[in-house]
C-alpha cells in the first residue's frame, strides 16, 4: 500500500542537497508562500460562516455573546437551552439511520448492464459433467461452487472463495466442462445459474464492510454527524495505509504485537478545515489545507510516515513551537488565558499546482506529467520548512476529504444546521423567560409606601411578619400602604409557547418527536403517534439523503478504488455500482415488517409460491426486526442441506408426500365425491331393549300416554 518511488517530488535522500542548494532554498521557501497564500485566502473567506458557527456553538451551550446586551432593570440572565436539545434530537436520529441496523448503510451491486463481466452463467448438469468434475476433485484440483448471493445451487464439497469474478477465467477453471460453460441464465431445470457479478460485487462489500470496522470508522462517523447537526457541515478524510497495532502474546507470554496496514479514515473539524472559497462543493474544490495543532511527540512521529523528511521535521521543533490561537478559540474555550501555546501548527495542502510553478523551482517532474498543465500534490509545511511533498497518490486523482451539509446552501460550500435555523426562536424564547422571571420577582413583593408624618421619628422601616410601628398621637389617616405590581408572567410564558411552536417549524423536528409529553388530538393513539412520527421523517430524508449524496457514496468509491490500486484482488474486480443506503432505514421497521408478513401471506398460495424470492423476504423480515440477515438466515442452498440432515437425523418422520398420502388413506380427502369422507353411512349396531342406550318402551307397556289416552308405540309397530 505504500506511494510508488516515482510518484514523490521530495524524499528523504535528497534532503542534504536540498539544504546546500540555493535554487532548493528557494524553492522551498517559494512552496511555502503558495501553501500560505492559499490558507491565507480560504481564512479570510470564511470569516462570515465562524461568525455563524460561533452563534450556533453559544446557542448550543446556553451563553450570552457579547453582541446581547441587558438594562440595568434585567435582573434575569437565565438561557434556555432548546437548541441544545433539537441539536442532539438531529445527531441522535441521523446516527440512527447510520448505525440502527446490523451493517454500515453501503451496498455494492453490479451496474444493470455490466462491462468486462458476466451478468450470469451457466452450465448444464448431465452424468458427463457430474464425473468429470467428480474426475477433476479427484485429481486433487480445488472444487468447484456456484453461488448467486443467496439464490445458489452448490456443488458438494465446493467453496465460495473458488469462484472468480470474470466468465474466461471460469472457462480456464473449469476446463473440464468449459465447453459446456455458457453465458446468460439457464432455461431448464438441468441447467445450473450463477451470477459472475454480484459475487465480485458481494465480495467487494464484504471486504470494505471489514475495513471500516477495523479503521474505526464508526467513531469518526458519530464526531462528523455531531458538527453536522450543530454548524452545518460535517468532515470526513480517507482513506489512507496505516499501521495498525494488534495485540498478541507468544507461547512464552512475551508480547509480540501483529502489525497490519489496513485502510483508515479520519474526522477533520471544521474549524481546522479551509476549503477553495470558489467551490460550492468538493467536486468543484481546487484545494483544501488543514491546520493540524500538534505536540513535539507528534510531529517526530511523522518521521514513521513515508515520504517525511527527517532534517526539516528537525529544524521546525528546533525553531520552537508556532501555534497562534485564532480569536474563536478564546471566544470557545471557558479558560482560554494569555499563555503561549506549546503546540505547533502545521499545514497540509492538498490541491493542484501549476506544473510550471514546480519546473521553476528546480522540483522535478516525472516523464509521465510533462504534458500536464497542472499537478496534484500533497504538501505539509511548519515553520517555514517543507516536511512533506509528493504526488497525489490516489488513482484516480481526488482529493481526499469529504464534506457533507445537513440542509444544502447552494451559493456557499458549508450549510446550514439546526442552531442556525432556530437563532431567532431561541433567542425569542430567551427573551419572554427573561421577562416571565423579572416580571414575577417584582410582582412576588409588595410595593409599601409609607407616610412618615403619622408615624414616631427613628423607627426602624424594615418590613417582616409582626412588625409594630408606632404613630404620632392624633394624627389621622393610614401611614402604611401596600401595592401589588401586575403579574403579567402568564402571558409571557405564552408567547414562550408560541415561540417554542415556531422553534419546531424551522427545524423540521416537532417536540413530541424527541420525549415531549402531553401530546393531544391525534397523537393520542399509537397509529395516531405512528402517523406523526412518519411526517415528521420528511425533513429528515433531505438530511439523510445529503448524507448518502455527499459521504457515505464518495467515501464506498474512495474505498474501492483504494482497494484495486493498493491491495487488488481479481476476484472482486468488475463493473460495480456504490449504493449509499441511508435512505432505506428511515421506513419505520413496524411499517416495514408488517408490509412483508402481508406480502408472505400472499405468496404463500401455492400458485403464487413460484413466482416469490423466499429468502430474500426472510432476510427482509430479519431486517425489519433488527435482527442480523447473515446469521439468522440460511441461503436456498444452505437451506436445502439443512432440511436433507433434519431428514437424516429424524427418518421416521414421513415425507410432506408420504405424510399426504397416510393421510388420504385414512379417508380425510376433500375430493371424494361420495360424501362420506372415505367411510361407510349406516345405522350400526343398535342397542336392544334392557341395553344401556336404549330409548324405546319395553313391550307390555300398554299404559297410554299421560294427556293423550294413546297407546305407545309397540317394537312390532316399528318393524
Amino acid at each position: 500500500m505504500a506511494i510508488k518511488e516515482d510518484e514523490v517530488l521530495f524524499d528523504t535522500d535528497s534532503v542534504s542537497a536540498i539544504e546546500d542548494d540555493d535554487t532548493n532554498l528557494k524553492s522551498e521557501s517559494s512552496i511555502v508562500s503558495f501553501v500560505h497564500s492559499k490558507y491565507n485566502k480560504a481564512d479570510t473567506a470564511r470569516f462570515n460562516d465562524e461568525q455563524r458557527w460561533l452563534k450556533a456553538y453559544k446557542n448550543y451551550r446556553g451563553l450570552y455573546g457579547s453582541d446581547v446586551q441587558f438594562t440595568e432593570a434585567e435582573k434575569s440572565r437565565v438561557f434556555i437551552k432548546v437548541t441544545k436539545t433539537k441539536t442532539l434530537a438531529a445527531y441522535g436520529q441521523i446516527i440512527d439511520v447510520l448505525f440502527g441496523n446490523s451493517k454500515f448503510p453501503l451496498g455494492i451491486d453490479p451496474t444493470v448492464l455490466p462491462d468486462g463481466v458476466a451478468e450470469a452463467a451457466h452450465f448444464d448438469i448431465t452424468p458427463n459433467t457430474t464425473t468429470e468434475l467428480n474426475k477433476k476433485e479427484s485429481t486433487g484440483a480445488t472444487p468447484f461452487v456456484l453461488d448467486n448471493n443467496g439464490n445458489s445451487v452448490n456443488i458438494e464439497g465446493a467453496t465460495e472463495d473458488d469462484l472468480s469474478g470474470r466468465l474466461s477465467y471460469l472457462k480456464d477453471f473449469l476446463s473440464p466442462i468449459s465447453d459446456k460453460l455458457t453465458e446468460g441464465e439457464g432455461t431448464t431445470k438441468s441447467k445450473v445459474t450463477f451470477h459472475p457479478s454480484m459475487i465480485a460485487a458481494k465480495k467487494m462489500e464484504k471486504k470494505i464492510h471489514d475495513q471500516l470496522e477495523e479503521s474505526g470508522t464508526n467513531k469518526q462517523l458519530r464526531h462528523a454527524a455531531f458538527e453536522m447537526a450543530l454548524f452545518g457541515t460535517g468532515i470526513m478524510k480517507g482513506p489512507f495505509a496505516v499501521d495498525k497495532e494488534y495485540p498478541n502474546w507468544t507461547d512464552d507470554g512475551e508480547y509480540d504485537p501483529l502489525i497490519k496496514t489496513v485502510p483508515s479514515t479520519s474526522h477533520v473539524s471544521i474549524w481546522n478545515f479551509y476549503p477553495d472559497p470558489d467551490a460550492d462543493n468538493m467536486d468543484d474544490a481546487e484545494f483544501v489545507v488543514e491546520r493540524h495543532k500538534m505536540s513535539r511527540s507528534q510531529l517526530r512521529a511523522l518521521k514513521s510516515r513515508p515520504y517525511f523528511r527527517n532534517d526539516a521535521i528537525d529544524a521546525s521543533i528546533d525553531m520552537g513551537e508556532s501555534y497562534t490561537r485564532k480569536y474563536w478559540e478564546d471566544q470557545m474555550e471557558d479558560d482560554a488565558g494569555s499563555t503561549k501555546s506549546e503546540r505547533y501548527e502545521i499545514l497540509e495542502f492538498w490541491g493542484f499546482v501549476d506544473a510550471t510553478v514546480l519546473e521553476e523551482n528546480g522540483l522535478a517532474i516525472p516523464k509521465e506529467l510533462k504534458d500536464v498543465d497542472q499537478i496534484n500534490v500533497n504538501i505539509w509545511i511548519c515553520n517555514g520548512n517543507v516536511l512533506r511533498l509528493v504526488l497525489n497518490p490516489f488513482t484516480p486523482v481526488r482529493i481526499p476529504y469529504y464534506a457533507v451539509p445537513y440542509e444544502l446552501n447552494p451559493y456557499s460550500f458549508f450549510g446550514v444546521g439546526i442552531a442556525e435555523n432556530m437563532d431567532d426562536t431561541q433567542t425569542l424564547m430567551n427573551g419572554f423567560m427573561r421577562m416571565a422571571i423579572d416580571n414575577a420577582a417584582l410582582s412576588g413583593n409588595l410595593i409599601i409606601e409609607v407616610d412618615e408624618t403619622n408615624l414616631v421619628p427613628g423607627q426602624d422601616m424594615s418590613v417582616y411578619p409582626g412588625k409594630i410601628f408606632r404613630r404620632q398621637g392624633g394624627a389621622p389617616g393610614q401611614a402604611l400602604f401596600g401595592t401589588k405590581f401586575p403579574n403579567v408572567a402568564g402571558e409571557n410564558m405564552q408567547l414562550f409557547d408560541k415561540a417554542r411552536v415556531l422553534a419546531d417549524e424551522s427545524t423540521g423536528f416537532p417536540s413530541f418527536a424527541h420525549g415531549q409529553t402531553g401530546v393531544q388530538g391525534v397523537g393520542r393513539t399509537a397509529s395516531g403517534i405512528s402517523m406523526l412520527m412518519s411526517a415528521a421523517n420528511g425533513s429528515i430524508r433531505n438530511v439523510v439523503k445529503n448524507v448518502d449524496d455527499y459521504l457515505l457514496a464518495p467515501l464506498g468509491r474512495a474505498f474501492y478504488s483504494f482497494n484495486m490500486q493498493f491491495d487488488f484482488d481479481p476476484s472482486i474486480r468488475g463493473d460495480l455500482e456504490i449504493k449509499a443506503q441511508g435512505t432505506e432505514s428511515l421506513m419505520a421497521n413496524e411499517v416495514r415488517s408488517q408490509r412483508l408478513m402481508q406480502f408472505l401471506g400472499v405468496v404463500s398460495n401455492p400458485v403464487l409460491a413460484p413466482f416469490a424470492k423466499m429468502d430474500y423476504i426472510v432476510r427482509e423480515i430479519a431486517k425489519s426486526m433488527d435482527l442480523d440477515p447473515d446469521k439468522l438466515t440460511n441461503s436456498l442452498a444452505d437451506a436445502a442441506v439443512q432440511a436433507e440432515l433434519l431428514r437424516e437425523m429424524n427418518p421416521q418422520q414421513p415425507s410432506p408426500q408420504q405424510g399426504q398420502e397416510q393421510e388420504m388413506a385414512a379417508g380425510v380427502n376433500p375430493n371424494d365425491p361420495t360424501g362420506a369422507g372415505g367411510g361407510n353411512i349406516g345405522t350400526g349396531q343398535v342397542p336392544l331393549p334392557n341395553e344401556q342406550g336404549f330409548s324405546g318402551n319395553e313391550q307390555g307397556n300398554n299404559e297410554p300416554i299421560e294427556g293423550t289416552g294413546q297407546q305407545p308405540p309397540t317394537m312390532a309397530g316399528l318393524q
